[in-house]
């Protein structure tokens, strides 16, 4: 969640720095992960200063360019030629100085150079909107108002302050912090002050012309809903205080209507949904579900079967929009809109949740209707933005307030002992400053006696229905750094991450080792002749030599150094892995991270008597990365070649977008670097991933199965193109509960098959655990093996 620090100084008033907000914010509760200054207009209009156009004449080489002298203010006016044709003498005009870099709307930023055009000199640019990122129009150069003072800064004269952006990692729990009065109100109950609410006393029914009937069918989905008519509006940009409140919190504009829906919606938590008036077929707004598969386009222009479970706002003909999550694409604000219906609801927090989760959509709006709303903040919330709209819109207000909310949300009445506040937080805190503590946080003190408080909690804060949630807020305010740790503890901590690395390496350490690896151990010193992005590498400052003068990016070079050492020893035949670490330097930060690497080459099975000596192939190496995995018992993971640096050809498994291991055979380059002559097969782990992984394991038993398995061949002709592995992702979807194994045991490609063809043998492994398979279920399974094999790869199935 993105919160303004000017924003909330609008509640709150203060003189707190931005670090001390974020201070306090972490403390109470709502944890900063990062604080930043914006701006709202890139640049910042820095550089840019208001000029006054002294003399206008034709440029004497160029039919279309002029050559102005501007006075900004300085000793000397400027020499400026400028291509628009709006330019003429007398003007006030934005002049972006030389030095000044420009941040256009659209495009990348340039700097203002000293230059000659044509022939005459230039000495800055007089600007247009979108030049500097103040809009979109290009017809001519921005012309201010007569009484613009000369030499401002652009900055100053167009009211642009800088801003700072806190990011929220919001717990689900804090449903009543999703909003900038949410998050004020924590930092007003901290520093023991009052809060400001926006004023909506000025809002009343200008007429009652255009009525919309309103009927909720279902109360439950939709416990309330209002709505209200604004007639005679000007749909068109928003003014620009709109803009950039939006914009330094990440929200792109849209129009005045829809932007100040946004606005109201990150200001008090409540989400709006304006309807173009001239869209409510029949003049009927309908809160109901509808038919089980009915099609509805969304605003995204993406057709969607619905569930007769959804919630939808309609009209008298059709859905208009999915209630709580998103809008359709008919009835939506557009430039012709001149009424709107505007809608504020309290919609079930269930209800939304499973219909966002349905259809995949993830919305302002359904973040905070999923989490839970406040009940009485819709009508409250609707008359905010229909005076927010009337400003920067127009228009009139032109019917009643519709408000159905026939059971209204009663606050949840809790008892509260100071006995018990005193023993969980470990400390007693004076009455009256829990007394002063609930006030702030809009806690209704109802009774109060020695012994503790009856208290009322407003119904927003879904979170706090208990004693012992009384006491967490009472906590968090008070400062969790304020309880002394006692001098004694009476407890056993463990805070070690379970597993620990040094059980995972050596579980690792074991197998290899069991399996006649022997381990080795380098130096993380080496030569920036090995690193292949010297740019990223850490360098040493004083190195003992040009041999140790980075750190290693890569776990390939250092290993090779140790094959070459044992093969220029006569031992050709190894088999090495090594755990370690890699160095780079990234946007001014230093990184560390774990690797483990393995390398194999010559002879993988030596000379024996009853056989001769087997060098070492692709697929020993490919073998040991799958015992790894499977012995840390990581499956789920997607196969594709491999892309890293240093290889020559092979494979990397990656789960999600993250590389678990990349292995293959070494490039010659690499092996010539290393002044290795004979081909080495190397493999790359990403051990920090590979711990993440094996902590999210569970290990579940599973009885061995007292149920036969039954095998089934396939052999199929498919592309080229077409992998095992594609196939094999293909049969597991097809059947997950009777299809244990797919394995492959034939593969032919020659001119007997058709060009660009090639043939697989499939083996298949049916079982059931709970019963012994039919040939009626084998078979089954089989066809639709096939059928989705040939669907899907293009599989022709031979006989």
């Amino acid at each position: 969640m993105k919160i303004s620090y000017n924003w909330l100084k609008e509640f709150i008033d203060t003189d707190k720095t931005p670090e001390e907000i974020s201070t306090i914010l972490t403390g109470t509760g709502l944890e900063v992960e990062s604080l930043e200054k914006v701006q709202a207009i890139p640049g910042g209009l820095e550089g840019l200063v208001i000029g006054y156009v002294l003399e206008c004449v034709d440029h004497p080489n160029s039919d279309h360019l002029h050559v102005t002298k501007v006075d900004v203010g300085g000793a000397e006016p400027l020499n400026i030629v400028c291509g628009a044709a709006n330019v003429a003498a007398g003007q006030k005009v934005v002049v972006a100085t030389v030095g000044t870099s420009v941040y256009p709307t659209v495009g990348e930023p340039f700097k203002i150079n000293k230059s000659k055009i044509r022939g005459e000199v230039s000495e800055g640019m007089i600007c247009a909107e979108d030049e500097i990122g103040l809009g979109s129009n290009h017809a001519g150069i921005m012309v201010l108002d007569a009484d613009a003072p000369v030499g401002t800064p652009a900055k100053a004269y167009f009211k642009l302050n800088d801003d700072y952006m806190y990011e929220i990692g919001l717990t689900p729990n804090r449903a009543d912090a999703v909003s900038h009065l949410g998050t004020a109100r924590d930092i007003a109950a901290f520093l023991k002050i009052g809060i400001t609410k926006p004023g909506v006393s000025a809002f009343k029914v200008d007429n009652t012309d255009s009525p919309i009937e309103v009927v909720v069918e279902n109360e439950q989905a939709a416990p309330r809903y209002a709505g209200v008519t604004i007639s005679g509006i000007a749909v068109k940009e928003s003014p620009q205080w709109l803009k950039e409140r939006l914009a330094v919190i990440g929200v792109r504009s849209i129009n005045n209507v829809v932007d100040v829906t946004n606005y109201v919606l990150h200001e008090l938590g409540q989400p709006l949904h304006a309807f173009d008036a001239s869209a409510i077929t029949g003049n009927k707004v309908v809160v109901k579900t509808v038919a089980e598969g009915t099609v509805f386009k969304t605003l995204d222009d993406v057709d969607r079967k619905l569930s007769a479970d959804d919630l939808m706002i309609c009209n008298a003909e059709e859905p208009m929009c999915i209630a709580g999550v998103f809008g359709g694409a008919k009835s939506g604000v557009n430039a012709a809109t001149t009424s709107i219906f505007l809608e504020s609801a309290y919609f079930n927090a269930v209800s939304v949740r499973k219909t966002a989760k349905r259809h995949g959509l993830k919305t302002d709006a359904s973040f905070r209707f999923e989490r839970g709303t406040d009940p009485d903040m819709p009508v409250f919330a609707l008359k905010r933005a229909a005076l927010l709209i009337q400003q920067v819109a127009g228009g009139v207000v032109s019917s009643e307030v519709f408000d159905n909310y026939p059971n209204p949300v009663a606050p949840f009445e809790i008892e509260v002992t100071y006995k018990t506040i005193d023993r969980l937080i470990g400390k007693a805190i004076g009455h009256d400053t829990i007394k002063a503590i609930l006030t702030g946080l809009d806690i209704t003190i109802v009774t109060g006696t020695e012994e503790g408080l009856s208290l009322k909690v407003a119904p927003y804060r879904v979170d706090v229905t208990r004693d012992v949630d009384i006491v967490e807020e009472i906590l968090r305010i008070y400062g969790y750094n304020n309880i002394e740790i006692p001098t004694q503890i009476r407890a056993s901590l463990n805070n070690s991450i379970r597993p620990e690395k040094d059980t995972v390496q050596n579980a690792i350490s074991d197998l290899l080792s069991a399996n006649g690896f022997n381990e080795i151990m380098n130096n993380s010193l080496t030569k920036s002749a090995y690193s292949d992005d010297l740019e990223h590498a850490v360098k040493i400052l004083n190195p003992l030599s040009s041999d140790l003068d980075v750190m290693r990016q890569s776990m390939l070079y250092s290993g090779l150094e140790s094959v070459a050492y044992n093969q220029n020893h006569r031992a050709a035949d190894l088999k090495l892995y090594e755990f370690g670490k890699i160095y780079s330097f990234v946007d001014e930060k230093y990184v560390e991270a774990q690797r483990f690497s393995i390398f194999l080459t010559g002879a993988y099975k030596s000379e024996q008597w009853n056989g001769k000596a087997v060098g070492t192939s692709f697929y020993n190496l490919k073998a040991v990365v799958d015992g790894i995995l499977k012995k840390l018992s990581i499956t789920d993971y997607t196969t594709e070649e491999a892309t890293a640096n240093g290889l020559a050809y092979g494979l990397q498994y990656l789960r999600g977008n993250k590389v678990l291991v990349s292995f293959g055979s070494v490039a010659p380059a690499a092996l010539k670097k290393a002044d290795v002559d004979k081909e080495v097969f190397y493999a790359d782990f990403d051990f920090d991933v590979l711990l993440k992984l094996v902590r999210k394991n569970v290990i579940v038993y599973q009885e061995v199965s007292k149920f036969p398995a039954v095998r089934r061949d396939l052999s199929m002709l498919v592309d080229k193109s077409v992998t095992f592995g594609q196939l094999k992702q293909i049969a597991g979807r097809t059947d997950k509960k009777l299809l244990k194994e797919v394995n492959v045991f034939d593969v032919y490609m020659g001119d007997k098959l058709p060009a660009g063809k090639k043939s697989y043998a499939l083996s298949f492994i049916l079982q059931d655990t709970e019963k012994t398979l039919t040939d009626k279920a084998i078979d089954a399974t089989m066809q639709k093996l096939i059928y989705n094999l040939d669907k899907e790869a293009g599989a022709e199935i031979r006989k």
